[in-house]
């Protein structure tokens, strides 16, 4: 009996071993990793190829892991995926590095997770111009979610005939798009309007300003951002302000015209936040109440923002207590015209009577 245990237990463990020798225990990094820029302003593509023993594996899903970060970032962004490319936006100053494994689960690995190595690949744009002709200072805003301007000040080093142009690029357009609109309070490219740009919000922007010079090679500047991030809108309209007998201040207000939605703003006064009103106590009696609000874009439309300029500061405010009064006294003043003017009119009656009762004998005997 105890043979015959032993038996069965080697038949199925020989069993095993034969029906687990044709599992995939490993499996072969990608190949011919690459970064490839297509002009697009810091839009990169990273590519690659799979291994050559995919080729003859069935039953098992295929997935890659790949990892990228540019030079000073503290952090690989890492992404998941079954396609063989992938793009993302890049600072194209900088030297960026990629890295992508092989991901193999499934019947042919008895469900458990192979990875291969990594196949590692950089990039990074020829460095050209001095550092200090590129541009400094950059600053953009996205006014009212209308309009973009765009502002820079020239390298330290930017010889005098030296011309700066500034070109853009967001997901949708078929290449790289220069300015059409520059600003040039001296004659020269400072900055940069762009309108109609809608299609560009909550994607990556693309921007590079460049320069040419006869007399040298001017460095060029790269930046991404989101256009939502960077709005400022307009002051709050229509504000007005009431101060009830009960020595509280209402405030009152509309959202700003133009492009912005309405419920991405947050407001800001000199004394508290709100939506679009507020009440608070005023423990004075002056006549003039100095309220300004002003307004951001909020957590639920963008990351960041910028205040908006802020409404009047001061202005005239009439006092609820104060007309009830002022028609109390009217009240009174009319009561007492009305008054004066019966009694002028009793005393006039009582005149005209006393001289129609003396008649002529009496005044002669007088």
């Amino acid at each position: 009996m105890d043979i015959q245990w032993i038996c069965a237990v080697i038949i199925i463990l020989a069993w095993f071993c034969t029906g687990s020798s044709g599992h995939q225990t490993s499996v072969e990094p990608p190949r011919n990793l690459q970064i490839i820029d297509p002009g697009l302003l810091g839009h990169l593509y990273i590519e690659w190829q799979p291994p050559p023993s995919l080729l003859t594996l069935d039953q098992c899903t295929v997935k890659y892991k790949l990892k990228y970060r540019s030079t000073g970032d503290a952090d690989w962004k890492v992404v998941f995926t079954k396609k063989l490319k992938y793009g993302d936006g890049f600072d194209l100053s900088k030297r960026t590095e990629a890295k992508v494994q092989t991901l193999l689960e499934g019947r042919c690995t008895n469900e458990s997770e192979v990875k291969s190595g990594w196949t590692h690949a950089t990039f990074q744009v020829p460095s050209q111009g001095d550092l200090e002709s590129q541009i400094r200072d950059f600053h953009c805003v996205y006014y009212n979610w209308e309009h973009l301007t765009c502002t820079w000040q020239l390298g330290r080093l930017a010889p005098p005939g030296a011309r700066y142009e500034f070109y853009y690029w967001y997901e949708g357009l078929d290449h790289a798009v220069q300015c059409d609109d520059y600003l040039q309070p001296h004659g020269r490219n400072t900055g940069c309007n762009l309108q109609n740009l809608r299609q560009a919000e909550y994607i990556d922007f693309n921007v590079c300003v460049n320069g040419s010079s006869a007399s040298t090679r001017l460095r060029p500047s790269y930046f991404t951002f989101h256009l939502q991030n960077l709005v400022k809108p307009s002051p709050p309209e229509k504000l007005s302000v009431s101060i009830s007998a009960y020595e509280e201040v209402d405030v009152e207000w509309s959202p700003p015209a133009g492009g912005t939605p309405p419920q991405c703003l947050d407001y800001e006064s000199v004394s508290t936040q709100a939506e679009t009103a507020f009440t608070f106590s005023q423990s004075n009696r002056s006549h003039v109440s100095c309220v300004r609000v002003r307004g951001k874009t909020n957590m639920f439309c963008a990351d960041q923002g910028f205040w908006s300029e802020w409404t009047r500061e001061c202005f005239y405010v009439s006092r609820k207590d104060e007309k009830q009064l002022f028609i109390l006294i009217a009240v009174v003043l009319s009561f007492l015209a009305v008054v004066i003017i019966f009694i002028l009119a009793a005393q006039g009656k009582k005149r005209t009577k006393g001289e129609k009762k003396i008649s002529p004998t009496s005044l002669y005997l007088a």
